[in-house]
C-alpha cells in the first residue's frame, strides 16, 4: 500500500517536474522590452509565443522586423505594464533601466538579459542564447548556419583595403571594437577611426575628417525632425567633401542591432566597393 502510494506520488511529482522543466525550456508568454531582443525573438519565436514587443519594434526606421512586429502588441517597457501581461519570460537588454528589472524580479518574473553585440561573433552567441531561452534551439542553429553561409559568400581577400569611416551626429565615429566597425571590416574596408585613436567610439572634428580624405564616408541617417547634434551633417565643408569623395548611407535598422540582418548592411557597403568607385 505504502509502495503503491509512493509510486503514485513520485510519478506525479516526476510529471510535475518534467512539466516545469518543459515550461522553462519553452515559455508560452514572452514579452520583449528591448529593440534588439525584439528582433531576435521575432526571428526565432514560435507562433503565438511572443505576446508583446517594445514600441520601437513597430518603427520602420528602427526595426528591420517591423512588418512581422506589427501583428504583436507593443509595450513601453514599464514594469507595471509588463507585469500585467502575465509573462513567463521577459527579454531585456543590458541597458534596460535597472529599476525596471529589479521590480520585475521582485514580482517573481523570469528575466533574460542579453548583452549588446560588439562584433559578428556576438550575433551568433545571442541568436543561440535566444534559441535556448525560447526552447527553439534547432531554429537558432539554422539561423546561425544561414548567417555564416551569407558571411562566407561575402568574404574577400582583396588588398589593399580602401579606408572608410562612419560619420554621424556630433562627429561621432564607430571604432574598430564596435559592431559597426566589424561590419566595415566584413565589407572589405579599413576603418579610419583607428588612425584617430578611436577603438569603440568617439568624435572626430570635421576639419580632421576633411584632411584625412577617407576613400569612403558612410553617413549616419538623420533622425526625423531637427537636432542640433546633427548640424555637423549639414555643414558646407562636409557637403564639399562628399561631393568629391565616394559616400554611402546604410539604413540604421540594418545595423542598429546585432542580428543576422547586418548582412544587408555588409552587402550594401561591399556593393559600393565592387562598383569600382573607390581607390585601391
Amino acid at each position: 500500500m505504502v509502495m503503491a502510494w509512493c509510486q503514485t506520488v513520485c510519478l506525479a511529482g516526476g510529471l510535475a517536474l518534467g512539466a516545469s522543466v518543459a515550461a522553462a525550456e519553452a515559455p508560452r508568454r514572452v514579452v520583449s522590452i528591448n529593440l534588439c531582443t525584439d528582433q531576435l525573438a521575432l526571428e526565432l519565436a514560435a507562433p503565438g509565443q511572443l505576446i508583446s514587443v517594445s514600441y520601437l519594434a513597430h518603427d520602420p526606421a528602427s526595426s528591420v522586423m517591423q512588418t512581422k512586429a506589427a501583428a504583436i502588441p507593443a509595450n513601453r517597457a514599464s514594469a507595471e505594464e509588463v507585469f500585467l501581461l502575465k509573462p513567463d519570460l521577459v527579454l531585456a537588454g543590458a541597458f534596460t533601466p535597472p529599476d525596471t528589472l529589479r521590480m520585475l524580479s521582485r514580482l517573481g518574473v523570469r528575466i533574460e538579459v542579453f548583452p549588446p553585440e560588439t562584433n559578428l561573433h556576438d550575433i551568433r552567441d545571442n541568436v543561440l542564447q535566444m534559441g535556448q531561452v525560447l526552447g527553439r534551439e534547432a531554429m537558432a542553429d539554422q539561423v546561425v548556419a544561414d548567417f555564416d553561409a551569407g558571411l562566407s559568400a561575402l568574404e574577400s581577400n582583396e588588398h589593399p583595403l580602401p579606408s572608410a569611416i562612419i560619420y554621424g551626429a556630433n562627429g561621432y565615429v564607430a571604432g574598430h571594437d564596435s559592431l559597426a566597425g566589424a561590419i566595415l571590416r566584413a565589407a572589405g574596408y579599413r576603418n579610419l577611426a583607428a588612425e584617430f585613436g578611436i577603438t569603440v567610439g568617439g568624435t572626430v572634428p570635421l576639419e580632421r575628417l576633411v584632411l584625412a580624405q577617407p576613400d569612403l564616408i558612410v553617413l549616419a541617417e538623420k533622425n526625423r525632425g531637427h537636432a542640433r547634434s546633427e548640424e555637423t551633417l549639414d555643414h558646407p565643408a562636409l557637403y564639399a567633401l562628399i561631393a568629391r569623395q565616394p559616400h554611402a548611407s546604410v539604413e540604421d535598422r540594418n545595423w542598429i542591432c546585432g542580428t543576422p540582418h547586418v548582412l544587408d548592411a555588409i552587402r550594401e557597403l561591399r556593393a559600393v566597393r565592387m562598383a569600382g568607385k573607390l581607390a585601391q
